[in-house]
């Protein structure tokens, strides 16, 4: 499914309809929720950890007779495929702790072991396409934020956080840009298989020593069956991120400070020439330090920060008038990213990390002097202040950033917040840019939501030429069920909305939006979930002059293994351009306003074999011309040490203009080698043949020596970070060879 749109909004007054509506109804939903979860209630919503002196062995298996001593967690439940229905294997789940850690036993019975998949050694890379169990912890105990812990049947590490009730946006349950030390270890035994974690409460930041209270769940994911087991929260509506429905941990009591104080310097040598320039060979370092104020306040410091180990961006070749979305990858923009999220609609976001550091027109890196990162909470106040400093490089001046972000919690999954940020640089007709904003969302009995923001900036220059219309403002009302998904939006951008340090596809723009996603469970063999979705948009910019229109019906099919398809029966644009539309080389379309019609067809193979494979087609009309896109993706995994992957997309264009008809092709091929878990090496070859240098390569060893402490070995040519700017501009090409080394002290 294809959308060239944004959250549309509303005007002004309608923000302020929604927070005296959430006042007269705050009480009748914090009531209804305090019966749900009133402490004491229901015994079985809580879990209790047994204390020991010593840790318990942990090897992987739970034969060490201190596991015994704790009563084991085996009432899970479905929420894929049957919702609420015992699972189809068991699992158990125990807890110890001792004066400095806690410790999870758990043991997942498997009737087939030998069709576990085990196939991920890599840190920190997506395990759905293995067996895997994920630990949740909230720590504070505040319901709104925790902590994940992440481990596969080989013992393979993902952790990461959750803020406000919200994942990472993709297929993962939560945010994984933190990263904790701790220890895991699996084994595939004649009957399933089984891990024991050890976390520290230094990673947990935990001070408080008596009469401990946590919020906690688990969920067990079986790969080849696609099920999905819960302890708590295993409503399809809910799932592992809605923290305010996990059960409880109690009985740890008396242990020792676990206050997070981190010291990580680096050293770095490393050779690099960019097109045109002499090369430089640079010795340099840095420092990056983490360290608990409180059991809810973490200060995170970076000095001379550098991105070397970051994973290259995939280039991608923009079809649209508008800008290109593309995720952080940078670790210390990334830790508690989500206590920064303001949405503002679709993928737009009042404040964007990657505008700080990386040119957002050509992607080459900004050196970064230092910066200061404060994130937590107090009492019901979620908050982050951010300050970062770049120092000028090529066409970039020097400029300082300064966040703060400000959320108070309401009841479950709601809050109203503040934003505001301040961009100061050597400019002279550029100066400052300050983007302010107010939000809120609001969550009425579990399944309906409703979002508002309103959002100004200010700014030397007048990106528009016009007088005022620096504001945004929007407002969402939706409907979530396992039958019936439903939104309706409204959203107004003045032509002078200018967040320098966020994140817009588009200005200038009227929008109304509304989408309807009907959802059957037939009872036939193989398939899962059948999906009928329709949405519309219109989006005149603020004179009422048409500039954008979308409708479209989807149809969407997902089978019991993990297949799928999802396939546009049609989608009807209408798009104004206003600025030639710079597609390819020498090739521009012209000013106008253009109508065309598409379709699309999608097919994803099962999950669950060692070789999988999707495939993507769209064909259609396209600015006064025709358009086909294909796109092919396979990935093989013939054992736990090695796998690869391979995409391929060619875009055949026949457009009525001077060397109109010309095709593009993107293709890339990465291999992966782990010779164990600490030790991987990548490799990623990219061709963009809209560009002159068609073909670029990373190759990235990486030695994890100690917890939180690396050895990398970065060869790149081409370029590390892609451009998000609209019209694809040429790209700055660079030849880099790296050697860095990390140091983790801990505490």
């Amino acid at each position: 499914m294809s959308r060239y749109r944004n959250q549309p909004g509303v005007r002004w007054n309608a923000l302020g309809l929604f927070l005296i509506l959430s006042g007269h109804l705050a009480g009748t939903v914090a009531a209804s929720e305090a019966t749900d979860k009133s402490p004491g209630q229901d015994q079985s919503n809580a879990a209790e950890a047994i204390r020991v002196d010593h840790a318990p062995k942990l090897d992987g298996t739970l034969d060490d007779p201190l596991w015994q001593t704790a009563r084991p967690i085996t009432d899970f439940r479905q929420r894929e495929p049957y919702e609420g229905q015992a699972p189809t294997e068991k699992t158990e789940v125990r807890i110890l702790y001792s004066r400095h850690a806690v410790y999870f036993g758990i043991r997942c019975y498997d009737s087939a072991p030998s069709r576990i998949v085990a196939t991920e050694l890599r840190r920190d890379v997506n395990q759905d396409l293995d067996d895997h169990f994920e630990i949740l912890i909230d720590s504070n105990h505040d319901r709104r934020g925790a902590y994940v812990f992440q481990i596969n049947p080989l013992g393979t590490q993902v952790d990461g956080l959750i803020v406000e009730e919200q994942g990472s946006g993709s297929s993962t349950d939560f945010d994984s840009g933190w990263d904790g030390v701790w220890t895991s270890e699996a084994r595939i035994t004649p009957d399933g298989w089984s891990t024991t974690v050890e976390i520290p409460f230094t990673t947990l930041n935990f001070t408080h020593s008596t009469e401990v209270l946590w919020g906690l769940n688990f969920k067990r994911f079986i790969r080849r069956k696609n099920e999905q087991d819960l302890w708590k929260a295993y409503r399809r509506t809910f799932g592992f991120t809605k923290v305010s429905e996990a059960g409880e941990l109690r009985g740890i009591k008396d242990i020792g400070s676990g206050r997070l104080f981190v010291v990580k310097p680096y050293a770095l040598a490393r050779y690099d020439k960019q097109t045109g320039q002499d090369p430089k060979f640079p010795l340099t370092g840095g420092l990056d330090m983490k360290y608990g104020i409180s059991s809810n306040l973490v200060l995170n410091l970076t000095g001379n920060t550098d991105f070397a180990d970051t994973e290259v961006d995939l280039q991608p070749f923009n079809l649209t008038p508008f800008k290109v979305f593309i995720p952080e990858k940078r670790q210390f923009f990334l830790e508690n990213a989500g206590v920064f999220n303001f949405d503002i609609g679709d993928q737009d976001q009042l404040f964007f990390s990657r505008q700080i550091g990386v040119d957002p027109i050509t992607g080459n890196q900004v050196p970064i002097n230092g910066g200061a990162k404060l994130t937590g909470t107090l009492g019901r106040l979620e908050l982050g202040v951010l300050d970062v400093n770049t120092r000028s490089s090529g066409p970039n001046p020097y400029s300082n950033f300064a966040v703060v972000r400000l959320k108070e919690s309401l009841w479950p999954g709601s809050y109203v917040g503040v934003m505001g940020i301040d961009k100061r640089s050597g400019n002279v007709l550029d100066s400052y840019n300050q983007t302010g904003g107010v939000d809120t969302r609001l969550v009425f009995f579990k399944d309906w939501f409703v979002d508002a923001h309103m959002a100004g900036t200010q700014s030397p220059i007048n990106i528009s030429g016009a007088s005022g219309g620096a504001s945004d403002v929007g407002a969402s009302l939706s409907y979530r069920s396992n039958w019936l998904d439903g939104i309706v939006e409204r959203r107004k951008i003045g032509p002078n909305f200018n967040p320098e340090v966020g994140f817009i596809e588009r200005t200038d723009s009227d929008e109304t939006y509304a989408d309807l996603t009907f959802k059957v469970r037939p009872k036939i063999e193989s398939i899962r979930e059948l999906q009928f979705e329709g949405f519309i948009l219109h989006a005149p910019d603020t004179r009422g002059q048409v500039s954008t229109q979308e409708w479209q019906n989807t149809f969407r099919a997902d089978l019991h293994n993990g297949a799928y398809t999802d396939d546009d029966i049609v989608d009807v644009f209408t798009q104004l351009i206003t600025t030639p539309l710079h597609i390819y080389k020498n090739v521009f379309i012209p000013n106008g306003l253009y109508h065309f019609t598409r379709h699309q067809l999608t097919y994803g193979s099962g999950q669950d074999r060692r070789f999988t494979y999707n495939f993507f087609e769209r064909f259609g009309s396209y600015y006064g011309g025709t358009l086909n896109e294909f796109r092919v993706r396979a990935n093989y995994r013939p054992t736990a040490k090695f796998s690869v992957s391979a995409s391929e997309t060619w875009d055949r264009f026949r457009l009525p203009l001077p060397n109109g008809n010309f095709s593009v092709v993107l293709a890339s091929l990465q291999g992966n080698y782990s010779f164990n878990r600490f030790l991987t090496f990548t490799s990623l070859l990219q061709m963009d043949t809209s560009n002159t240098q068609a073909v670029s390569a990373n190759l990235r060893l990486r030695y994890n020596y100690r917890p939180d402490s690396d050895l990398y070995i970065i060869y790149n040519v081409g370029t590390q970070f892609a451009s998000i700017a609209p019209a694809n501009p040429p790209q700055v090409r660079e030849t880099r060879f790296a050697i860095k080394w990390t140091y983790s002290w801990q505490r």
